[in-house]
């Protein structure tokens, strides 16, 4: 993207504040970037977080513990000559010195740049885009959906190539952050680089670990193409939290509930959306309308969902069938199966963290299943594929598991020739888990034990889309390694869905 200069921002109309000498003039605040989020047919929120010290260990970024005004702009064209809106917000030190303008009255479909001003500083130019308006189908849609970025594991490479990629719409299903020590979890080969500062428990801890992550120019580029619709998992909090239970019961967190607080308060703070927390809460899921073309059910499985069962972990488990057990809470999965039975869309996707699909690990007689996926609330995702056959198109998108992976979601999981009533596609990560590789030694073993899986990949990087009427084709990008930075990027498989006809089909 380009940074546009001092001059041009003056002539695009935006004055940048004179600062006279001995005063409290701050270092150049931008240095995590800017991003956009949520679009609407006719608005979009615009993101920003001043931090001049962004490693600084109060989380405060080098900020005072002042409100700082902040003026911003957005135009129809990269120079600025075109501006539509402009105006003034505040970062406020209570928000982390955050700003999120959520601009309204735009057209539909358009492409739009933005940019910020403070304390004599500008940011760089991101760009952004509305969604179609409301029933249009439109050309297409180029959505990139990603997941699982473990800092230490390698460089973020894949969010470059994403960029390059020049999606409309990105997409990231969880694992944006990782709450883990400095060497707490080692990639197979070592860690290429470090984390600051301890695991995170508090406001402070989560707003520095949000920051370093911020300050990776590669991450920076992907928030600067598109605008992006996010929903956590586990390592935005605690690896494998449900609710309020936290990972391992055996090693008390007395304060969980304040540190699920303050995580919460951080991912709005670093976060392009407009649901604000109230405490323990943050009401994450939504739905975001792209015309007439698709429906994003975004969904939250982890802040209202059962403990995993038999003690989480890959188990034979019955009581993962209990009807009563949930990943999404009620009130979730009516929101959801009223959105379905509701929608007119060509197609209705659902961003989401953990796989969906049954998935046996153990080959042969018995069967193992994953406690902390769907499989762990078999009668809640059953319930929700029921709800499948009230839509025109069903596609699942899921991150979570490190690896790639592509399956026909069955009305009879245990019955291959049942009827196919959607697709999932799995994004593999972007960085956990290292440089991975082609396949892994058990993987002939599993696919065969579960047929209704396509594909597996155990590279690194993201899944790009392109919606159309009439088909969904999903590139499954992928990178050979991620332990140095540079990695070109190879389309590992591609598959398409017809309209109408649920599946996967080589592409």
């Amino acid at each position: 993207m380009t940074r546009v200069t001092r001059r041009a921002l003056l002539i695009g109309g935006l004055a940048l504040t004179t600062v006279g000498a001995g005063s409290d003039r701050l270092a150049d605040p931008f240095t995590l970037g800017v991003a956009s989020g949520d679009p609407t047919f006719d608005s979009v929120v615009l993101w920003t977080r001043l931090a001049p010290t962004p490693l600084a260990e109060d989380g405060a970024g080098g900020m005072p513990s002042r409100a700082v005004e902040v003026k911003w702009e957005i135009a129809l064209d990269e120079r600025f000559r075109r501006v539509i809106r402009r105006g003034k917000t505040y970062a406020r030190p209570e928000e982390g010195h955050s700003v999120h303008v959520d601009v309204r009255g735009l057209l539909p479909g358009r492409e739009y740049f933005y940019r910020f001003a403070a304390e004599g500083h500008l940011s760089r130019t991101g760009r952004t885009r509305t969604a179609l308006a409301p029933w249009a189908l439109g050309s297409g849609l180029t959505m990139a959906f990603a997941s699982c970025s473990q800092f230490e594991h390698g460089y973020f490479t894949a969010y470059r190539r994403l960029a390059e990629d020049q999606p409309d719409l990105v997409l990231h299903l969880g694992d944006y952050q990782y709450e883990y020590t400095k060497g707490a979890y080692v990639a197979p080969g070592g860690n290429p680089r470090d984390h600051e500062g301890p695991e995170t428990e508090t406001l402070a801890n989560y707003r520095q670990r949000h920051a370093q992550y911020k300050t990776d120019l590669d991450l920076q580029e992907a928030h600067a193409v598109a605008p992006w619709a996010v929903v956590w998992d586990d390592h935005e909090i605690d690896n494998n939290w449900a609710d309020e239970v936290y990972e391992k019961p055996q090693i008390p967190q007395p304060n969980f509930l304040a540190r699920r607080a303050a995580a919460f308060q951080a991912y709005y703070e670093n976060m392009p959306i407009r649901s604000k927390p109230s405490g323990i809460d943050l009401q994450l899921y939504r739905r975001l309308q792209w015309g007439g073309l698709a429906n994003f059910h975004l969904l939250d499985t982890r802040q209202y969902r059962d403990d995993q069962a038999c003690g989480d972990g890959l188990k034979a488990c019955p009581e993962r069938l209990e009807p009563t057990r949930t990943i999404t809470g009620a009130a979730q999965e009516k929101w959801l199966l009223d959105g379905l039975k509701r929608s007119h869309a060509r197609w209705d996707v659902l961003g989401q963290q953990v796989f969906f699909s049954q998935l046996d690990f153990t080959p042969g007689v018995g069967e193992t299943n994953n406690m902390d996926a769907w499989d762990g609330y078999a009668a809640n995702r059953d319930r929700v594929a029921a709800g499948f056959c009230h839509t025109r198109n069903t596609v699942v998108l899921t991150g979570d598991v490190h690896a790639a992976w592509a399956a026909d979601v069955k009305e009879r999981w245990n019955d291959p020739t049942s009827r196919t009533v959607a697709t999932e596609l799995v994004s593999t990560s972007i960085t956990s888990g290292g440089d991975g590789s082609e396949t892994r030694p058990e993987t002939p073993a599993i696919l065969a034990e579960n047929p209704h899986v396509k594909y597996f990949n155990n590279r690194r990087g993201y899944v790009r889309t392109k919606f159309t009427a009439r088909e969904v084709r999903a590139d499954f990008r992928g990178l050979d390694y991620v332990r140095t930075p540079g990695a070109p990027v190879t389309t590992k498989a591609s598959f398409v869905i017809e309209d109408r006809s649920p599946g996967l089909h080589k592409a």
